[in-house]
């Protein structure tokens, strides 16, 4: 029943987002063979939903790119989504949460204040810290302990965040690897016959500076910080770890 289900929603979300897309979005039918679903629509929830069921990989918009995502705790999943990008599986890859009870529960924060992480949080940020046991799979960033953990200011992923049974999702950009971040679903077409559905909320980013992707900040020691990435938000991100009398790493 619930494959049937996906099928029939699949079909549905697919056949809007074509009349609604502009035809340089629209692609071939090779690619489009993927359901390309409106983050607007009523059953886009539910099918992404029932993607990460099925240990698919979704791509899905950000506050900052779109992402591919899956199932953070699903080995298979992890795996394919790897495959899809070409990436080294040692380069490690986020996850996504939908409030900081979670991020807490998924990353060891004893040392980080409710107050400090409401500052950061949400917002186009990744803060790396130790893991918790909580994050069962093997194949999630093996060669290291520290997970960076995302809480995106973008109402679709969080939404389906909280829908996920309080689990994370595994986040990483929609593109192949080294190539740059995409800012609408046509800029990583030739990803969609390998996903089980993209999402499509237009181009959400007015500017080339999105492409930078959120700023990764290594939170793990406590009262101090190392620039991972910087990202699009490094300067507000600074200003308020200062303002919590952080310092840099040497």
């Amino acid at each position: 029943m619930r494959y049937l289900q996906t099928v029939l929603l699949r079909r549905l979300c697919a056949t809007r987002a074509q009349s609604s897309m502009k035809p340089e979005e629209q692609g071939s039918p090779t690619a489009t063979s993927c359901p390309i679903c409106p983050v607007e629509s009523v059953e886009a929830l539910r099918l992404a939903e029932q993607c990460l069921h099925m240990g698919k990989v979704i791509a899905l918009p950000t506050d900052t790119v779109y992402g591919l995502a899956c199932d953070a705790n699903n080995e298979e999943a992890i795996q394919h989504m790897y495959d899809i990008k070409g990436r080294d599986e040692h380069k490690p890859v986020a996850i996504c949460v939908n409030n900081i009870a979670a991020l807490r529960r998924f990353g060891q924060a004893s040392h980080l204040s409710d107050e400090l992480l409401t500052r950061l949080l949400p917002g186009p940020l990744t803060i790396v810290i130790e893991r918790t046991p909580q994050l069962s799979n093997r194949f999630l960033n093996p060669s290291t302990s520290k997970i960076g953990i995302r809480i995106p200011d973008f109402k679709f992923i969080r939404d389906l965040c909280s829908k996920w049974h309080e689990q994370p999702l595994a986040l990483t950009s929609a593109n192949r690897s080294s190539a740059p971040s995409s800012l609408q679903v046509s800029e990583f077409q030739t990803l969609w016959p390998h996903l089980g559905a993209v999402f499509n909320a237009g181009r959400i980013g007015l500017t080339e500076e999105r492409r930078l992707a959120s700023t990764v900040i290594d939170l793990a020691t406590p009262r101090h910080y190392k620039i991972v990435r910087a990202g699009v938000a490094l300067k507000e991100t600074l200003r308020v770890l200062h303002d919590f009398g952080y310092t840099a790493n040497s």
